[in-house]
């Protein structure tokens, strides 16, 4: 299965060795204009449509990107092809800040709460319908700041380590952050983090997720400094992409 390459940091489009992926198809379009958030909404209506079309043909999308806030496009593509994905969301960071909690202003530490009903009006052309909290799990997120802690003491969303990371019943999409292996492990990290999961368990963990044959699309975000250590980073996504690749199923 050919992955859906999206090489971009928010609306940034990345170096072409960034994501170390040998064949990806389609690629993502040029983007128009200057506004951000405009920029973000026609690439995340693209995806959109692209995530959709594969699923209705039976195929499961595998997409691999430069950040987090892709994920909106994968659920919007999802929801398009007439599903109500669950999301299993494996990541360092906590990705619950609002524009308001947010003490950086980087979306990216946003991306999970966006897809919980917070996304700005500007995304307002992907359609996307929010996704309940109890419709979502937040696998590791060692590093939360303080609050993200606090919404997530009284939301839904669960809150689990890699060890006990399960695919709910139903539809599910699988987001990892790669981040969520441990600093020490993956070099070059745009927001590295020490304290978590070796490379081999996070694989691992993803390849028995996806083996439950729930997992009807994946999301890779690599929010990594462009073009280090490509040679482990191609290993990486290969073994993220290709381990015990499953078929959709539904």
């Amino acid at each position: 299965m050919k992955p859906i390459l999206v090489p971009f940091h928010q609306d940034e489009l990345l170096p072409p060795e960034t994501l170390p992926v040998p064949v990806a198809l389609p690629l993502a379009p040029q983007l128009a204009g200057t506004d951000r958030w405009a920029r973000m909404a026609e690439l995340y209506d693209w995806l959109a449509d692209e995530v959709a079309g594969e699923i209705r043909v039976g195929k499961m999308p595998n997409v691999v990107s430069g950040d987090c806030l892709v994920m909106l496009g994968v659920l919007a593509g999802v929801q398009r092809a007439g599903l109500s994905p669950s999301v299993l969301w494996l990541d360092a960071h906590g990705d619950v800040h609002t524009p308001e909690s947010s003490t950086s202003g980087y979306l990216g530490g946003m991306a999970l709460r966006f897809l919980l009903g917070a996304a700005p009006d500007a995304l307002g052309r992907l359609g996307l319908r929010p996704l309940a909290e109890e419709n979502a799990t937040l696998v590791d997120a060692r590093d939360l700041d303080p609050a993200e802690a606090v919404y997530l003491a009284s939301a839904q969303v669960r809150h689990v380590p890699l060890a006990e990371a399960r695919a709910p019943d139903g539809p599910v999409i699988l987001h990892v952050d790669v981040d969520v292996i441990d600093s020490g492990d993956l070099p070059g990290l745009r927001f590295p983090v020490s304290g978590g999961p070796s490379k081999s368990a996070v694989v691992e963990a993803v390849r028995a997720i996806r083996a439950g044959g729930n997992v009807i699309a994946t999301h890779i975000a690599c929010p990594w400094i462009p073009v280090q250590d490509q040679e482990n980073r191609a290993a990486l996504l290969h073994e993220l992409l290709y381990s015990q690749p499953v078929s959709p199923g539904r």
